[in-house]
């Protein structure tokens, strides 16, 4: 090997030795811990400082790398591999791992520990000696054998060291261990090599660490959640659902998700596991209910002590039995202690009225333990022999009930003259009907007297004339003794004192004269006895026959009536609409509609939850229910769900969730977004639904935008729309800017990414966390107490003394439109914050996106006038670009204010590239000169590469700038 032709200095056993001592010294001294913890989200694949027998790696060519022991601070022995032939030109020795099954993972971490040697301390080493080497990899589904084809591999990165080591370091031992982490993936195929190209370094592997991340097995919320291997890219969320444990059961239309990051970490639970009816939870699991207790409903929290007069033996129960002589009804809960039936009711008195006989009592000493006593009557009509009664049938009144009742009275009508009865009364509650013991009444025998009949039945009209009505009936059901007469009561139905008068007939008919024609007439009829008279039937109308003379007259009279009634009531109706349309109109003249609404900055409030509660309303947490995380906040995740309020529609919102263990600032800051966005409406604005300030997590409840925000869906759809879609886009976030201004309200961040886009893309102003409120005056400003400032869309004016107004805003506007239209490309591409402050002092500005309408440029130059007076104001702006969609061909045609001439930064025309000589004199010329690397970088070196048309060469210098003002 050349390294061993090389002085004592350099011999890759004693420095390499040497190197893992100092730097186990290094580690015992605090730097960090020795030894390789695993970290609690990693699976090892391959750890070389754990494997104390030879790797055996692959080398070549043979004499390259070389593996030898070494000693660490507990003077375990470890294997490493070194390299430095230094001294001899074009080096190429490789060094390979032997096969790694990657197993489910799709991502792979590479941590590489090394010591390298600085060049400049090896003397006779220049134009030789490196200071980096390569790392390599290939995926085979198989272990391909001991050969090595430079060509299979994929390049993974260039290592270089943080710091190396010299000659004197290594004497004084100050070994410098250097760490690099490196990313595979993502992967496909059953494994992988890992491979180390030397192109002439003097370097070290004190140790390589291959391994994977995954969220490991974890119970949340009652369900168990399986190992799982992270996602593929940086930003994937790996959706995973629970399973509950033993006795739980998923909560109804929630069933429980978590996301497994690419870090390995778990993000917010979606749904739970409850614990079933008998168990509670307990921990992460859920435990039976104890003897004597019991759990009813999975919704239930605890487990509750048996209710009064129940038990139970068993552990797991959902309920508790009853003991003997207590009852629980069928539509008792369990919960409700067990019941019995009342004892009797007390102090049964009647009273007779011939055939009718009421009854008193009071309330049972004992209700049983219910309060939903109630009493029914049992009615028996008995001979004068003993213990021969019947049913008392359908023809006993029964007022108010029979059954069912509330009160502690009731009347029994229409029984039979002279006969015996027997009532028992029964107090009654949920569980009667359940004993099986004696029933409990009280009881009475009565006697009726005499009586007066019942009603006649069957009113039959049997003959009707002009002037006569002869009518026929049937005897009562229970006449209660011998009827000597009846009487016939009638009179007109349409006589105001209704004065009656009387026909008596011995038998069941009769005839009534003297009667009118043409004539309604009501009869009743009753029977009388020597008991009195009875009560009388139902009433029955007849109307008399109509007289045959004048009926002619009668019938051409009344069309003539019905038509003079309907045309004078259409005249007045017709009157009073006239009268109410004038009166309606002068007095909608007179309204006076009342001003704009004023914006209220929340850090005016001593109490910020007062502002919250008085523009945000306070939702109930149990109405929102949380579907799946969508990403990440500031303060939190941002989930989407479904908001279902009492008597409204379920709606699909966004969710922006604080995280657990917020600081009372990090929650004011929170909340203050939401008592700005209370108090704005309008279609181009974000609408807040709510917020929920009383339970965890606190929330902010907005609406649901499916497209998400205005630059990443412009760039996912790029070259998909029209100029008059992209124009009616813009209309529609100058509207929104419009109704903030109007309102005196300055937002500060205007961007792209802070618009949010619709199914039907509407786009809405969003993200008011940099907003802040200015005076009534137009020229009052806001100035900042510090903070970030987003250069690329914000006025010059803003950057530099932090100073913001509408006109402000309407810069960044400019902005705003220039990425629509460039289908949300990055404002200034690659220039530096500093470079774009520069450009912009200078009068340059961004140049009209490929496609853009000439009139649409000039809109966006206006927007970026030095002096904010004279950029135009956001309701000039809506009235643009209204024209502009109104009649397409203004698109063609600059129509703003600026009216000073552009100077384009680059001459539209070809220009003489003969009298340059190189491209640096080039950028000199046209003072872009700055640039020079920008182009070296992109491969311009020659004037050739850059002597095209004038639209390619626009995009050659897309990195410099464009039109200057």
């Amino acid at each position: 090997m050349a390294s061993r032709s090389l002085s004592p200095s350099l011999t890759p056993c004693l420095w390499i030795t040497v190197s893992v001592v100092c730097v186990c010294l290094q580690l015992l001294c605090g730097h960090v811990a020795c030894g390789d913890a695993q970290n609690a989200r990693e699976v090892i694949l391959l750890d070389s400082k754990a494997q104390q027998t030879d790797l055996e790696w692959i080398s070549y060519p043979p004499n390259g790398w070389e593996e030898i022991s070494g000693l660490d601070e507990n003077y375990t022995p470890i294997r490493t591999y070194q390299v430095c032939q230094v001294m001899e030109p074009n080096q190429n020795n490789w060094l390979r791992t032997n096969w790694i099954e990657k197993g489910d993972a799709q991502r792979i971490f590479v941590e590489l520990k090394f010591t390298l040697r600085d060049c400049n301390s090896l003397p006779g080493v220049v134009g030789t000696c490196k200071e980096t080497f390569n790392l390599y990899y290939q995926e085979t589904d198989s272990e391909v054998g001991r050969s090595l084809r430079e060509n299979q591999y994929v390049k993974i990165d260039t290592i270089a060291a943080d710091e190396s080591f010299t000659q004197g370091d290594l004497g004084e031992r100050k070994m410098k261990l250097n760490t690099e982490e490196r990313i595979i993936g993502p992967l496909s195929r059953r494994g992988f090599y890992l491979a180390f190209q030397d192109v002439g370094a003097c370097i070290a592997l004190v140790s390589v660490k291959v391994y994977y991340k995954k969220c490991w097995s974890i119970i949340e919320n009652l369900a168990t959640f399986p190992d799982t291997v992270t996602g593929s890219e940086f930003s994937s969320l790996v959706e995973v659902e629970g399973v509950c444990v033993s006795d739980a059961e998923e909560e109804a239309d929630n069933s429980p998700k978590m996301h497994c990051s690419a870090q390995g970490e778990w993000l917010v639970p979606i749904g739970k596991c409850i614990c079933k009816a008998g168990f509670h939870q307990k921990g992460d699991s859920c435990e039976p209910c104890g003897r004597g207790f019991y759990k009813s409903s999975s919704q239930d929290l605890q487990c509750s002590r048996c209710p009064a007069h129940s038990f139970n033996d068993l552990e797991g129960s959902w309920r508790c039995d009853c003991e003997d002589g207590y009852y629980r009804a069928f539509s008792d809960p369990p919960s409700v202690a067990c019941t019995r039936p009342p004892s009797a009711p007390q102090n049964l008195v009647y009273n007779i009225n011939q055939t009718s006989v009421s009854l008193e009592w009071n309330p049972p000493a004992d209700t049983g333990g219910r309060n939903d006593v109630t009493y029914r009557v049992i009615c028996r009509r008995c001979t004068w022999e003993p213990e021969e009664c019947v049913p008392c049938g359908p023809n006993v009144g029964f007022s108010p009930a029979q059954s069912g009742l509330v009160d502690t009275f009731v009347t029994m009508m229409d029984l039979l003259a002279h006969a015996n009865y027997t009532f028992e009364v029964e107090a009654v509650n949920g569980v009667s009907d359940l004993s099986r013991t004696q029933r409990l009444f009280a009881a009475v025998s009565i006697a009726t007297g005499q009586a007066a009949p019942s009603q006649v039945s069957q009113v039959i009209k049997e003959k009707v004339q002009q002037r006569s009505i002869q009518l026929s009936w049937q005897e009562p059901q229970q006449p209660n003794g011998v009827i000597t007469e009846y009487e016939i009561k009638y009179y007109e139905k349409d006589q105001k004192d209704r004065v009656y008068s009387t026909v008596r007939s011995k038998s069941t008919s009769a005839t009534v004269n003297n009667l009118k024609p043409s004539t309604a007439y009501v009869f009743q009829i009753r029977a009388f006895t020597e008991a009195g008279y009875g009560t009388y039937c139902p009433r029955l109308e007849i109307t008399t026959k109509e007289e045959a003379t004048g009926r002619m007259a009668a019938d051409e009279q009344n069309p003539v009536i019905i038509i003079a009634v309907v045309a004078v009531a259409g005249t007045i109706i017709l009157v009073f609409m006239v009268f109410g349309f004038i009166i309606g109109r002068r007095y909608a003249l007179a309204v006076k509609f009342p001003g704009t609404k004023t914006y209220i900055d929340p850090e005016t409030y001593e109490d910020p939850n007062r502002a919250v509660h008085q523009f945000a309303k306070e939702l109930d947490a149990s109405c929102i229910k949380i579907e799946r995380v969508i990403g990440a906040g500031e303060f939190g995740e941002v989930c989407s769900g479904r908001l279902k309020l009492p008597g409204k529609r379920e709606v699909s919102v966004a969710i922006k969730t604080l995280k657990v263990g917020y600081t009372e600032k990090q929650r004011r800051d929170f909340l203050c977004e939401a008592s700005i966005m209370g108090q704005f409406d309008h279609p181009n604005v974000v609408h807040l639904e709510g917020v929920v300030t009383r339970g965890k997590p606190v929330m902010i409840v907005i609406e649901y935008m499916e497209n998400g925000s205005l630059d990443s869906f412009l760039r996912k759809h790029d070259g998909q729309f029209t100029v008059i879609q992209l124009v009616g886009m813009l209309r529609g976030i100058a509207a929104g800017m419009r109704y903030l201004s109007d309102m005196g309200y300055v937002h500060r961040d205007l961007a792209a990414r802070n618009i949010l886009v619709n199914s039907n893309l509407v786009c809405k102003v969003s993200d008011f966390g940099l907003s802040r409120v200015i005076d009534d005056d137009p020229e009052a400003v806001y100035t900042t107490t510090g903070g970030k400032i987003p250069v690329r869309w914000t006025a010059p004016e803003a950057i530099q003394f932090r100073k913001f107004t509408s006109a402000s805003d309407v810069w960044s506007y400019g902005i705003v439109m220039w990425e629509v239209m460039s289908y949300g490309e990055r404002p200034y591409w690659d220039m530096s914050n500093q470079d774009v402050i520069k450009a912009i002092e200078e009068g340059y500005r961004l140049p009209a996106p490929m496609d853009c309408p000439p009139g649409l440029h000039q809109l966006m130059l206006d927007c970026w006038q030095k002096d904010r007076a004279e950029r135009p104001k956001f309701d000039q702006i809506v009235g643009i670009l209204d024209k502009m969609i109104r009649n397409p061909n203004t698109l063609k045609t600059p129509v703003g204010t600026c009216t000073r001439p552009i100077s384009p930064l680059l001459d539209q025309s070809t220009p003489d590239f003969t009298t340059f000589r190189s491209v640096g004199e080039w950028l000199e010329a046209i003072k872009m000169e700055r640039y020079r690397d920008n182009f070296t970088a992109a491969g311009y070196g020659s004037l050739e590469s850059v002597t095209k048309t004038p639209d390619q060469r626009r995009a050659t210098v897309v990195t410099a700038g464009a039109t200057k003002m």
